[in-house]
């Protein structure tokens, strides 16, 4: 496969801009822990955890396409060393779960309600990058096809489940941060869905150069979204929930 410098630079750009933006992240996030109350803190906790272990694999990712790809005269050629994407779905495999925790934590429900939630989202979370594997490092476009309609099954109910218990949900949180808590649904489902869209654009293209970007850009995208965009959203909802309950920051 030949990219041209431009489709190179674009993509390891976005990983080193990625890289940035999670980094960052992770450190707003723990340094913000003493913003929110003592309960809320755990889900900035896992908000950094999240970001610092995506962080960690996107350097790896951006150091694999550098590998992967040469430059050959005008353009950039694949070498003896093989783009490792293995590593997306190792941070997928830690941080989607954790995604998950982010949520339930700083919504502080019940325990018996929040631990049974949380258990389906986890399961299902686990379930779908599972299935998503097998067909992300096939070159067949059948194989493909088939564990990407596998894995949206576990997609589609976690969607299921974060529109309809989220919403029972709404009722016992704070008035200020209904808004908050309903767009963070809608956040996961229209971020989420970067993933299959840019895995199908991929399969449709197969090994034609301008897919294999699309796929980078697509994922990319959605992880910064995802996971940092995400994690402020629940610094946002702990915020607010701190402040209906008459919490004073400590800086304050």
């Amino acid at each position: 496969m030949e990219l041209s410098v431009a489709q190179f630079t674009l993509v390891s750009n976005m990983f080193s801009f990625t890289i940035a933006t999670l980094g960052a992240s992770a450190l707003f996030f723990f340094l913000s822990r003493s913003s929110v109350a003592p309960k809320y803190r755990p889900a900035l906790m896992v908000s950094g955890l999240v970001v610092s272990i995506a962080c960690y694999h996107y350097f790896r990712i951006h150091e694999s396409w550098h590998l992967a790809f040469a430059p050959s005269g005008q353009v950039f050629k694949e070498t003896i060393q093989t783009f490792n994407d293995a590593y997306r779905y190792a941070d997928w495999f830690l941080t989607v779960p954790l995604l998950m925790v982010e949520l339930i934590a700083v919504l502080a429900l019940p325990k018996a309600e929040g631990r049974s939630l949380l258990k389906r989202l986890v399961a299902a979370s686990v379930a779908m990058i599972a299935l998503g594997y097998p067909g992300e490092i096939s070159s067949d476009s059948s194989v493909r096809w088939i564990f990407w309609a596998a894995s949206m099954i576990p997609f589609l109910y976690i969607m299921y489940v974060l529109f309809t218990e989220l919403t029972k949900s709404l009722s016992t949180q704070p008035e200020s941060v209904r808004g908050l808590v309903s767009f963070a649904r809608i956040l996961i489902l229209v971020t989420w869905s970067f993933y299959p869209i840019a895995y199908a654009i991929f399969t449709v293209t197969g090994k034609d150069p301008s897919g294999l970007v699309a796929l980078q850009v697509g994922y990319t995208i959605a992880d910064i979204t995802a996971k940092a965009g995400y994690g402020l959203l629940i610094y946002f909802i702990a915020i607010a929930k701190s402040e209906s309950e008459g919490y004073i920051s400590e800086h304050a």
